[in-house]
């Protein structure tokens, strides 16, 4: 790690780019060596010019997506590098191999399975062998449902409470804007899958993103929810949620790195929970867009109509929508033993931009500056196994609830 900066910012004049850009600006300690990482230096300069006083002597580095030389300049000069450009199966995959190779550790905002499965593939065993920490997933995407399930595993070995069974992350409450390099990841994983079968067979396999496919229980696709029910053991309805089929491959891959430490027979699922006299309705609602959205994306002639009313890549909600925004989440873990966990994580800001910029950038810093606390590992990670509880503390600092409550 001879680079001469601690965390160059790659995409940082785009939409979540800027405010990942402003919280380290506003967050990262004096003396933390920053770079503004893109294609055009006018464009990272007015970055610059409006982070104020704190930016006025970060480096400007030109690179592009495309340009495998200019990303192995970038991974020799710096410690960790953030990138925010995607959708990351079309642009990502050169850059996670230049960092691999380098020895410097990387985050991204990722919810892709292809490109993650991609990546595990192309760069795990260089990334070990250089000591590189590959963290996928540093945002909405899939901090706080990795996070929620590595504390419930803390809290049973604590407590001598034996292998966790199930866990089910139940999304209470969100508010936020949509995303247009979401919706762009969304529409190219859709295409990948619809030409090509194998890539198609990775995207339905739950274990999509294991590093031992063949040792995972054979529990079937009941792990995932497909469409709107009532629980008996609550009386109340849950719908599928938008982020499950990428985050729950996420907490499976932590659960196997960790050579299956959260339990063995581990269901782990993620689901929105609806209650009271429209829950029905409401779940219903919302399993009928997320699935409508997803069928009408992988109709060709339909593309042109969506397009003008979805929005586009690199765009985002207002300023306003990203400060009233808010999301409250709950993990209901159980052990083999029978006993339970609840673990709540909530924040304010809009998810998927305010608190994923937060989410981003403290998990930058933490690669940067937490040293010997992070885990001792290095290859394509997750944020649990890459991170883990110093993220937590960092976190918690910005005002992030992660209650745990015990039976």
């Amino acid at each position: 790690m001879a680079g001469d900066v601690d965390i160059v910012l790659f995409g940082a004049s785009g939409f979540v780019g800027r405010l990942t850009a402003a919280h380290l600006a506003a967050q990262a300690p004096a003396g933390t060596r920053v770079a503004l990482a893109g294609r055009s230096r006018e464009r990272l300069a007015a970055v610059a010019r409006d982070l104020g006083p704190a930016a006025a002597h970060w480096p400007l580095l030109v690179a592009d997506a495309s340009d495998e030389a200019s990303l192995r300049a970038l991974a020799q000069r710096a410690h960790v590098v953030v990138s925010t450009v995607g959708p990351y199966l079309r642009h990502g995959l050169p850059l996670v191999r230049a960092c691999a190779r380098a020895g410097t550790h990387y985050a991204d905002l990722t919810g892709e399975v292809l490109f993650a499965r991609a990546s595990i593939d192309a760069a795990d065993a260089a990334a070990r062998a250089s000591g590189a920490r590959i963290v996928h997933s540093c945002g909405f995407d899939s901090v706080p449902s990795d996070l929620a399930v590595l504390l419930a595993h803390r809290w049973a070995r604590a407590h001598d409470a034996g292998p966790l069974a199930s866990a089910t992350l139940e999304v209470l409450s969100a508010r936020g804007g949509f995303s247009g390099g979401t919706i762009d990841s969304l529409r190219l994983q859709l295409d990948t899958a619809r030409r090509d079968e194998r890539a198609r067979a990775r995207v339905d396999d739950p274990y999509a993103l294991s590093p031992d496919r063949a040792g995972e229980p054979d529990l079937g696709r009941q792990l995932d929810t497909f469409g709107p029910h009532r629980r008996a053991a609550t009386g109340d309805w849950v719908a599928p949620f938008v982020m499950a089929p990428y985050n729950t491959r996420v907490v499976r891959r932590s659960n196997a790195l960790l050579e299956h430490a959260y339990g063995p027979r581990l269901r782990y699922a993620e689901v929105v929970a609806f209650s009271g006299r429209t829950a029905a309705l409401r779940a219903a609602a919302v399993a009928g867009v997320l699935a409508g959205l997803t069928g009408l994306l992988a109709v060709q002639p339909l593309r042109p109509l969506l397009d003008r009313a979805l929005p586009a890549p690199g765009t985002g909600p207002s300023e306003r929508t990203r400060r009233t925004g808010h999301f409250r989440l709950r993990l209901d873990a159980r052990t083999e033993s029978g006993r339970r966990a609840t673990v709540t994580v909530a924040a304010q800001g809009d998810p998927g931009y305010a608190a994923t910029a937060v989410m981003l950038g403290q998990s930058a810093l933490a690669l940067a500056l937490d040293g010997d606390r992070l885990p001792a590992r290095a290859g394509v990670l997750t944020p649990a196994t890459g991170i883990g509880v110093p993220l937590v503390d960092r976190l918690r600092r910005q005002g992030f609830t992660f209650d745990v409550v015990a039976d």
